[in-house]
C-alpha cells in the first residue's frame, strides 16, 4: 500500500503529465488516501482535468476539490454570451437530440435540465459546456426518462463487467431495482469505481446508479 507522501507525489506528477493543466498553479495534499487539491485554475474545464488527473493515480482513495477559479480578463463573458455559445455547442453535437436540453447560466455558472434517452447523452451535454469560455461551473440536472421492461438489467450489467480486465467477477455485486441500480464490494482504484459506474449507467432502463463499491 502506498503511504500518502507516495500518493501526494504521482498526483502532483500526473498533474505535470496533463497538457491540459498548469500544474504549477496547484497544490496537493494527501491523508490517507483523501486527496486535497488546491490553488487555482484558469478555466472550468481545467479545473475538470485535474479532477480526472487526480482520480487515475493509484492509491487515491477520494478526491476534495478546493481549486479557485480565476478567469483571465480576455476569457471573462456575459450569460447572454455564454448561453448562446451553450445553446450552439448542443445544437452542434449528434448525440443530444434537439429540444433536449435547456440552458440556464447565472454568473457564469451553467444549469442543464431537461429528460434524455440515454446517460451517455446527458454527460455529452455536460461535455459540450463545461469547456466554453467564461464557465465556471456546471450543475447537470438533467434527468433520464424510465424504461418499463427494467427485469434483466443487473444481469447485463453484471456481464458487461466481466467482460472487463479491470474487475474480479466475484469482487463487485450488481443489484437493480427497476432503474435504480446498486454497485457493492470492492474495486483497486477510485478510476477502476468510475469505469464501474459508467458501465451500470450504460445499460438501458438505468435511471440512478448508487455506488457503494470500496477501494482496497
Amino acid at each position: 500500500m502506498l503511504d500518502d507522501s507516495e500518493v501526494q507525489q504521482g498526483v502532483l506528477a500526473e498533474l505535470a503529465w496533463d497538457p491540459r493543466i498548469n500544474a504549477t498553479h496547484i497544490g496537493v495534499k494527501a491523508n490517507y488516501g483523501v486527496v486535497t487539491l488546491t490553488g487555482h485554475v484558469e478555466s472550468f474545464a481545467e479545473k475538470c482535468a485535474a479532477e480526472e488527473a487526480a482520480r487515475r493515480v493509484n492509491g487515491v482513495k477520494a478526491l476534495a476539490e478546493e481549486l479557485e477559479m480565476r478567469l483571465p480578463y480576455d476569457r471573462k463573458r456575459g450569460d447572454d454570451q455564454i448561453a448562446a455559445a451553450a445553446i450552439e455547442s448542443l445544437a452542434s453535437d449528434v448525440s443530444v437530440h434537439d429540444g433536449m436540453i435547456i440552458v440556464n447560466v447565472d454568473n457564469g455558472w451553467i444549469t442543464l435540465t431537461g429528460q434524455v434517452d440515454w446517460h451517455f447523452q446527458r454527460e455529452a451535454a455536460e461535455q459540450d459546456v463545461r469547456r466554453l469560455s467564461g464557465v465556471v461551473g456546471v450543475s447537470n440536472e438533467t434527468t433520464i426518462r424510465s424504461v418499463v421492461d427494467t427485469w434483466d438489467i443487473s444481469e447485463k450489467i453484471t456481464q458487461a463487467l466481466h467482460r472487463s480486465s479491470f474487475y474480479d467477477p466475484k469482487a463487485v455485486k450488481v443489484t437493480a431495482d427497476g432503474g435504480k441500480v446498486l454497485l457493492t464490494g470492492s474495486v483497486r482504484s477510485l478510476d477502476d469505481r468510475k469505469l464501474a459506474e459508467a458501465t451500470a449507467w450504460a445499460a438501458a432502463g438505468v435511471t440512478t446508479v448508487e455506488d457503494s463499491l470500496e477501494i482496497i
